[in-house]
């Protein structure tokens, strides 16, 4: 039975967000929009487009509601996800972050272009710009042109240019090829995301920056100066925008705010700017031990790459969880005060993105009354 089937009937009823069944993926639907517009206006306000990344939340529901704020489309990590959008009527604006590189991948690729408006994909080697354009020549001869943006490698060496040289390198190769258009590059600094403290995130980024400085000069010099410097993300938001190196921001996790960004001081003062809008409804199903009551989430609820779930609401103040096997996991309580047996426990995700990919529906909630299921219609699509 899936999530429609049961929880389909108490949308609307009050107080229905007690009675789905669990473990279950909730989304503050009130939180979630004043999140959109915080970054929205806080781009608006500094010059830069918002075209925030869909990896987090794969949602066609939630995009929209980031391009009525003024998002000018979506970043997708992967072809699926962008066709996944797609498919469901998001069709401006799309940009894959990730190399598309398999003949079978290219020619999805190129199906998608001629479906959709101002899709952009990454590049960082010219053998994938030669084997695209083919695909894309062939396929629109004399149509619809293919937009490519050169990927740079920030220094983790997962993908993009290693160098200046070879970006430039990259750049001939797009501006060889009639059935493609060069539009800049793409800077993503996910290892300085994280960083708990502000000014060490500041210092790390001025550092990368005078890099990716070097890079765009390289470029400009061979007659190719990048429309388009797109990157970013939530834990440096801030500090991006301040050095005048951006012309849009890919932040993703500011509208769910998990675990792992509620860590980071995000500002130089004050709160977060974000709040935590995405968490997940356990249910205490054995409470035999005195202190500690057993959850029906485990390791299939929640992504496992960080620090255990935070406790938000439903247990005293100072209850911890542990994972205890892929149904169930332990909350600990202070003093032998545990919440009772059937009892509703919300946790925040410590990873949104990972944690997203394990539910098929958000149940998207205003208070305690269900308000809509919409499809995480990206799930799996990794490739």
């Amino acid at each position: 039975m899936n999530d429609f089937e049961l929880h389909g009937h108490l949308i609307g009823r009050q107080g229905s967000r007690r009675d789905l069944n669990t473990p279950v993926l909730i989304v503050d639907i009130e939180a979630l929009d004043r999140n959109i517009a915080t970054m929205a206006a806080f781009a608006a306000a500094n010059g830069l487009a918002l075209r925030p990344h869909a990896k987090t939340h794969k949602s066609p529901d939630i995009a929209r509601r980031q391009i009525a704020a003024g998002a000018i489309g979506s970043c997708c990590a992967k072809l699926g996800e962008a066709e996944a959008l797609a498919d469901d009527g998001v069709t401006t604006g799309l940009h894959i972050t990730s190399p598309v590189v398999s003949p079978p991948a290219i020619a999805r690729l190129v199906a998608l272009n001629a479906r959709t408006e101002g899709l952009m994909c990454v590049v960082d080697n010219p053998a994938n710009v030669a084997a695209i354009a083919a695909a894309n020549g062939a396929a629109n001869a004399g149509g619809k042109p293919l937009t490519l943006i050169i990927d740079v490698d920030p220094g983790i060496r997962r993908t993009g240019v290693a160098s200046p040289a070879a970006a430039v390198e990259v750049l001939a190769a797009i501006r060889a090829e009639p059935s493609l258009i060069y539009a800049g590059v793409q800077y993503y600094c996910g290892m300085q995301q994280h960083m708990p403290s502000y000014a060490d995130r500041a210092t790390a980024m001025a550092e990368r920056a005078d890099y990716l400085r070097s890079v765009i000069a390289a470029l400009a010099k061979a007659g190719g100066p990048p429309s388009i410097v797109t990157g970013g993300g939530t834990g440096t938001h801030r500090i991006d925008a301040g050095l005048d190196l951006f012309t849009e921001l890919q932040v993703g996790s500011y509208v769910f705010m998990d675990s792992q960004y509620l860590a980071c001081a995000l500002t130089t003062e004050g709160p977060s700017p974000f709040e935590t809008s995405l968490m997940i409804d356990a249910r205490v199903v054995s409470n035999n031990a005195a202190g500690m009551v057993t959850l029906d989430a485990g390791f299939k609820a929640f992504s496992t790459d960080a620090e255990p779930p935070l406790v938000l609401a439903g247990a005293p103040e100072g209850a911890k969880y542990f994972f205890m096997g892929d149904e169930h996991g332990a909350l600990i309580c202070p003093e032998g005060n545990a919440p009772s047996l059937s009892e509703v426990v919300t946790l925040v995700a410590p990873h949104c993105d990972p944690t997203v990919n394990l539910y098929d529906t958000y149940h998207v909630v205003a208070g305690n009354t269900l308000q809509a299921l919409w499809p995480v219609a990206g799930r799996g699509r990794s490739r």
